[in-house]
């Protein structure tokens, strides 16, 4: 089955976020948010994730489900989003408009994923 050049597009896209959580994890822990345990775990966790994601979507026998998993994963990731504008601290240094853009980004990715089902 060919699937258009945008959905390998994402996958790669995915693949490579989730190879910088590998390659910079102190940057993802910094943003993880205080109420959460194990950072170094859960940064670890979500790379892999979407590379598994991200790889899982090239696949015929995989792409729906991978689809939804990467919709789950973007809406869990909100967390970090919304944690991201509760303080100067928390926002690693990112102007609040770019932090506030980001929000709505999450949910144009999700229908992004959506659309392939």
């Amino acid at each position: 089955m060919n699937y258009p050049w945008h959905l390998y597009l994402m996958g790669i896209i995915y693949v490579m976020g989730g190879i910088m959580h590998f390659i910079k994890p102190k940057a993802y822990m910094r943003i993880m948010p205080q109420y959460l345990p194990n950072h170094k775990l859960l940064v670890t966790l979500s790379g892999i994730s979407e590379i598994i994601l991200g790889i899982g979507v090239c696949l015929p026998l995989t792409k729906n489900y991978a689809v939804y998993g990467l919709i789950l994963m973007l809406a869990v990731f909100l967390l970090v989003h919304f944690y991201m504008l509760s303080s100067k601290k928390a926002s690693a240094g990112f102007p609040k408009w770019a932090l506030l853009l980001r929000l709505p980004l999450q949910f144009v990715l999700m229908y992004w994923a959506y659309s392939y089902l």
